[in-house]
């Protein structure tokens, strides 16, 4: 075995679950919100992107990935990112 001590992840994994655990609180405090349908649906989108985006860059290690990897991934998230756009702003037009 080498000489190296592992680096114990217990306090980022906690920051990571208060993070997790706001982000789906407010996911169930926007429904309750006396709005209009489009605006809650849209804040509901960007809460599932933002937690998506969580979990992808710490569980998924994405933080230790190269920047070409990045350009890769905007790709498809941004024809996403759009389709929703296109059909929020089909649905209500």
């Amino acid at each position: 075995m080498s000489g190296e001590t592992h680096k114990s992840h217990i306090k980022e994994y906690l920051i990571i679950f208060v993070v997790l655990a706001v982000l789906t609180a407010l996911e169930l405090m926007v429904p309750e919100l006396n709005t209009a349908y489009s605006l809650k649906a849209s804040a509901l989108v960007l809460l599932a992107i933002a937690k998506a985006f969580v979990v992808a860059w710490w569980y998924m290690h994405l933080n230790e990935e190269k920047k070409w990897l990045w350009f890769i991934a905007a790709i498809p998230i941004s024809a996403a990112v759009y389709t929703v756009v296109v059909i929020l702003e089909s649905m209500y037009r």
